[in-house]
């Protein structure tokens, strides 16, 4: 794709009409309970990852029936090896705090970030005239996600905007997802700015990048979020971001220094991305999130931490 392309749109014709509901969230392997057999047998430490969110289903929750079912798989499987576990990584502080609430004890609680590959050179946007500015949104296009305080906020700007929102989620296989769609698609021309509303779906991990690299501000607003792929990416592109205090936003940004958390509120949202609109702002913002995410988010600084935490479990074991 050239630079200044983007993916192909999404168009109605690509909602389906019947959805069936994912395994949501992503849940572990009854292999947990044998690498934990083998790892006492050797006499080594067992490490769980909980990646992603314990009690998602809770918050955009399917049937009852299968609200059923996965209490019943956590209780079998995940909790038991939990409690075997020497300890257990979440990625953030908010994952933490669901870990507590499953009932994993707080002492085998470690927050270790997911890592990303921060070696690519940083995107140059000194050029740009930021007219119109380029709101983004990327991440799974569900209600939770909020996207509609968005789209409201930018009704509301005194400066020419486009706005980009990207499913990073597979409509196909998420409940509700294609009648959220197009609510937003009606909501947007009621408002008066679906011809400055692009609608991107399914996109590759190039097509994505380019998002970022197109794009001027990263705008979050959901509801929950354990972690949140989509923000620490736009980080790293040094896209300063504007969320609601969910998943890693609260980790990444620092409010007034390289982006800003707000409330649920279109106007605060909007308030916020007038003041990035000014050029030099958003530059130092951007400057300074990616330097924040180079640090604590790069593979260096997660392994860093990984083999700080085995060491520490090591010992025990050796003694």
């Amino acid at each position: 794709m050239g630079a200044g392309q983007l993916p192909g749109q999404l168009r109605d014709d690509d909602l389906p009409a019947q959805l069936s509901y994912p395994a949501q969230p992503p849940v572990p392997h009854l292999s947990n309970g044998l690498l934990f057999f083998f790892a006492s047998i050797r006499k080594k430490p067992f490490v769980l990852s909980t990646h992603g969110s314990l009690l998602g289903y809770t918050k955009d929750p399917p049937s009852a029936s299968r609200q059923f079912f996965y209490k019943l798989h956590d209780g079998l499987t995940f909790k038991i090896t939990a409690k075997w576990a020497d300890a257990v990584v979440v990625s953030s502080q908010m994952e933490y705090y669901e870990a507590l609430d499953f009932g994993i004890h707080k002492d085998k609680l470690h927050i270790i970030p997911d890592g990303l590959d921060v070696s690519g050179a940083a995107v140059d946007r000194s050029s740009r005239s930021g007219s119109p500015l380029n709101l983004l949104f990327a991440g799974p296009l569900t209600r939770l996600r909020r996207v509609e305080l968005l789209l409201r906020a930018a009704r509301k700007l005194t400066l020419p905007f486009r706005v980009t929102l990207v499913a990073t989620n597979d409509i196909i296989e998420n409940e509700g997802s294609a009648e959220y769609i197009t609510e937003l698609k009606k909501l947007a021309k009621s408002l008066g700015i679906e011809d400055r509303v692009e609608w991107l779906g399914d996109p590759s991990a190039e097509d994505l990048e380019q998002c970022y690299r197109n794009a001027d501000l990263f705008i979050y607003p959901s509801a929950y979020e354990t972690s949140g792929e989509t923000l620490l990416a736009a980080a790293a592109s040094g896209l300063p971001i504007i969320a609601t205090p969910v998943g890693l936003a609260n980790e990444i940004i620092s409010s007034g220094a390289n982006g800003f958390i707000v409330p649920a509120d279109p106007d605060m949202i909007c308030d916020r991305i007038l003041q990035l609109g000014q050029p030099d702002m958003r530059l130092e913002f951007g400057r300074h999130i990616r330097e924040k995410v180079v640090k604590e988010f790069g593979w260096n600084a997660v392994m860093d931490r990984y083999m700080e935490l085995y060491g520490s479990l090591k010992k025990p074991y050796t003694e």
